[in-house]
């Protein structure tokens, strides 16, 4: 009897050679955290391919922390950063805060999601980018596949910023996409302080999708001046954290 752990393998495997992912060998941006890295195939989130990111339901506030989870990644990336934009309402300071410096940012502001969808691609297939970021309210799976496949031809990472002017076009973020993974981050209380003030931003990162992996959730501190996130102090230490806190996450 062939046990679940290698029927789950065998059929991931089998996937992959059907989508194509395994044209060539992918590597990975880790983000450092074990029980994130743990839930994301090969130990990361791929290189050469799109990732999805999103607020959760508390409007600006929750966009702005996706904005900073996006500039995070970015950061992490090696080169420069196109960064396209439809709103010119993005606070430099606070990026720079997630790790993302002024001068590795070029940004491109466009008219509409057509316009921004044509610069990200343009960007990625021009392969001197570490990464490329767009803010957009829809995002087809045509337009979706081609983005893929121009990440896909130079290694570059490509990451779909959504951002809704209104509520009712957050629904076609349930809409399949050939993302890689779709996150969503929400704004958590901040870490609590022995003394008067506030402490490091803390989110709700969920990991709604993940090719040939699982959905997950985690209670994470907010990007610091590398773009790198943390476990917070006492989730590390309270009994169960090595299982990776909360979990339930849905697809």
């Amino acid at each position: 009897m062939v046990r679940p752990e290698l029927a789950i393998q065998s059929l991931r495997a089998q996937i992959e050679r059907i989508e194509g992912t395994n044209r060539r060998a992918r590597s990975v941006l880790p983000f450092g955290i074990a029980e994130v890295d743990s839930r994301l195939p090969g130990g990361g989130l791929a290189l050469g391919a799109l990732h999805e990111v999103a607020g959760g339901g508390n409007g600006a506030i929750d966009g702005a922390a996706a904005a900073l989870f996006s500039a995070g990644v970015a950061a992490r990336t090696r080169g420069r950063v196109l960064w396209c934009i439809t709103r010119p309402d993005l606070f430099a300071p606070s990026i720079a805060q997630a790790g993302l410096g002024a001068d590795r940012v070029i940004y491109v502001e466009a008219c509409d999601d057509r316009t921004v969808l044509s610069c990200m691609e343009e960007g990625l297939r021009h392969g001197g980018l570490g990464s490329v970021v767009g803010e957009v309210a829809r995002l087809s799976m045509t337009a979706s596949r081609r983005l893929q496949l121009a990440a896909e031809g130079t290694g570059s990472i490509g990451i779909a910023l959504r951002r809704w002017r209104r509520q009712t076009e957050a629904a076609d973020f349930g809409q399949p996409t050939a993302a890689m993974t779709r996150w969503r981050v929400s704004v958590m209380p901040s870490t609590a302080l022995p003394v008067p003030g506030v402490g490091r931003p803390r989110w709700l990162v969920e990991l709604i999708r993940a090719r040939a992996g699982d959905s997950a959730d985690f209670e994470l501190e907010a990007c610091d001046d590398t773009g790198c996130l943390a476990l917070p102090a006492d989730l590390v230490h309270r009994p169960g954290a090595a299982e990776g806190g909360r979990r339930s996450a849905s697809a």
